[in-house]
């Protein structure tokens, strides 16, 4: 009979009472199911120190094999109380010149001792806080385009639709206006691929700081698509937050799209976006415009005379290595792994050392920011998007 889960204290004082009495140990281990060294390990026990003796005992190994002597420890902890602005690195030096004797620990194992007594100063990383770019005109088409959302609406089959809309900003001509499920970014890049076949690429294009347009969790706002506007050689254009009146033009064509095209909605998307296409039709060749002296949109504008085509991977000469980012967003140099940001994933970037082991991050010809061999992740510098006034 095996020991029973639930009180095996009851089980081991019947199994020793009962070999007190005078039976054989042989018959009382195959009656409770234990092995004749168990059995005799048990009385031992119970001889050596009683009723004590049959408690349960703790698991826990007396050492652990890679455990740092506790003197060691202590060593650590009072050269960083000596000279508290030593790193891991040089506490573990100046460990080793004074106890040649012991095993030399890694560094990573200093760092862990300082950490785990809370002597290690922990850098918080500046977040990006969206603040708005300096706005520029336009004089000629294609020179600034924008693009935004406007607010989604539900469809007669209970499905919401987020219209996504692209306008010159000179002569307020509609490239795009498409019923989409969602916001995220392959839906935008589809519509974005096609308006650039059809018109062009622009020189800027202006937007909010939603998503997909930017990314708050990103070096500098920067999304997968902006990323690829960039590398077309679009220029970015972000209004301040809670300003919408800065892309005013654009959000006037949404309250005239509101009344022509969205009431009452349609079913499905399909009808949906045939009102849309019939809206673009009406308001670039049919409806006069103010702003235009009574022109037609479609009259004045031309597209852009800058074609589309996938530009080629970016190339940095004067760098001291070119590096893929890696689909976690990170850029590995051997063994080290430094946290750049996924937005990235895919993209190569160009890294170069500036100062003794700090290197640069440079994305095409903007310079994102730095690290070093203290630090796992890319440290932010100066915003390059914003153009030097």
């Amino acid at each position: 009979m095996p020991w029973r889960e639930c009180k095996p204290m009851d089980e081991r004082l019947k199994f020793v009472a009962r070999y007190l009495d005078g039976e054989k140990i042989s018959a009382l281990c195959r009656e409770f199911g234990i092995s004749r060294p168990t059995g005799y390990k048990i009385i031992n026990r119970y001889e050596e120190l009683g009723l004590d003796g049959l408690e349960d005992r703790s698991r826990r190994p007396y050492r652990h094999a890679n455990q740092l002597p506790f003197q060691v420890e202590r060593t650590i902890l009072s050269i960083k109380r000596e000279y508290p602005s030593w790193g891991a690195r040089k506490i573990r030096d100046k460990l080793l010149r004074e106890f040649p004797q012991i095993k030399p620990p890694a560094k990573s194992t200093v760092h862990a001792v300082l950490d785990r007594n809370g002597l290690v100063g922990r850098r918080k990383r500046r977040r990006y806080r969206a603040e708005g770019m300096p706005l520029s005109g336009a004089s000629k088409p294609n020179e600034l385009w924008c693009a935004d959302y406007k607010g989604e609406f539900m469809l007669g089959n209970h499905r919401y639709c987020y219209p996504l809309t692209i306008t010159d900003y000179r002569y307020r001509y509609l490239l795009a206006c498409e019923g989409l499920e969602s916001t995220k970014s392959p839906f935008a890049f589809t519509v974005f691929e096609r308006v650039f076949k059809d018109f062009g690429v622009p020189a800027a294009i202006r937007t909010d700081n939603g998503h997909p347009f930017a990314s708050p969790n990103a070096l500098f706002g920067l999304s997968r698509l902006s990323i690829w506007w960039l590398r077309l050689g679009i220029r970015i254009e972000r209004i301040k937050p809670g300003c919408p009146q800065q892309n005013g033009r654009h959000e006037r064509i949404h309250l005239t799209l509101k009344k022509e095209a969205t009431k009452p909605a349609s079913f499905n998307f399909l009808q949906q976006q045939g009102r849309f296409d019939d809206f673009v039709e009406v308001y670039n060749n049919e409806r006069p415009h103010e702003a235009l002296a009574g022109k037609y949109p479609g009259d004045v504008y031309t597209p852009s005379t800058r074609c589309y085509r996938m530009p080629d991977p970016p190339e940095y000469p004067y760098h001291d290595r070119t590096i893929t980012v890696t689909r976690c967003g990170r850029i590995c140099i051997g063994r080290r792994k430094i946290n750049l940001s996924t937005v990235f994933a895919g993209q190569n970037v160009g890294i170069r050392e500036v100062d003794d082991k700090i290197w640069l991050v440079s994305f095409l010809n903007f310079d994102l920011g730095f690290f070093d061999e203290e630090v796992g992740r890319v440290e932010p510098g100066p915003n390059p998007f914003v153009p030097k006034l």
